[in-house]
């Protein structure tokens, strides 16, 4: 897996992209744990959720890619460029939006009243409430229902800012890989 020499920057380039998966995997288990959850207990998931699971699922992938055409040496750095532009709007767009309502809460002192200790739990208890909103799902009220999904759904958005700032970074280093390989590429043509 030693792909090309672009030295201290393409190493960056690739433990960036590293952590970009390990993050996006993390929210895509727990996002779909969650969506597993109330499909289970018939209930229609929030569409925040849905879709930070599209967000990830699509974001993996091209990291996937990515790194693989970078291993091979063939990753035109200026379109990579642009294509972390746009993930790194998708994902703050996920982010903000996972963690409007969550920048209020806090997970502590959630719980000690009601007793629900999963995210099945309170979906069926729900039930009777649900009926008059068409078995939606309301997020606001979902996030607060126990401490164990504040405390998931906090872990989600922190991966989610994590990642606006690793896309930023892997933007960042494509640009200068893309320079250091049009400046070699000068130098070969002039020389």
């Amino acid at each position: 897996m030693a792909g090309p020499d672009y030295g201290a920057l393409g190493a960056t380039f690739k433990v960036v992209r590293i952590l970009q998966a390990v993050s996006l995997i993390a929210i895509i288990g727990m996002t779909a744990n969650f969506i597993s959850q109330m499909v289970t207990s018939n209930k229609t998931p929030p569409n925040v959720l849905i879709g930070t699971l599209s967000v990830t699922c699509i974001a993996v992938l091209y990291c996937a890619i990515t790194f693989i055409l970078f291993i091979d040496n063939i990753l035109p750095f200026l379109i990579n460029t642009g294509m972390d532009g746009l993930l790194l709007i998708a994902v703050v767009i996920v982010a903000v939006t996972v963690g409007k309502p969550l920048s209020y809460l806090n997970c502590q002192v959630i719980g000690s009243a009601n007793g629900f200790g999963s995210a099945y739990d309170f979906t069926t208890s729900l039930a009777s409430s649900l009926d008059k909103n068409g078995g939606q799902l309301k997020y606001n009220n979902w996030i607060g229902a126990t401490k164990t999904i504040c405390l998931e759904m906090k872990s989600i958005w922190g991966l989610s800012i994590a990642l606006c700032i690793l896309f930023a970074f892997s933007s960042i280093c494509s640009v200068c890989l893309w320079r250091r390989t049009r400046t070699v590429a000068s130098k070969d043509i002039e020389g």
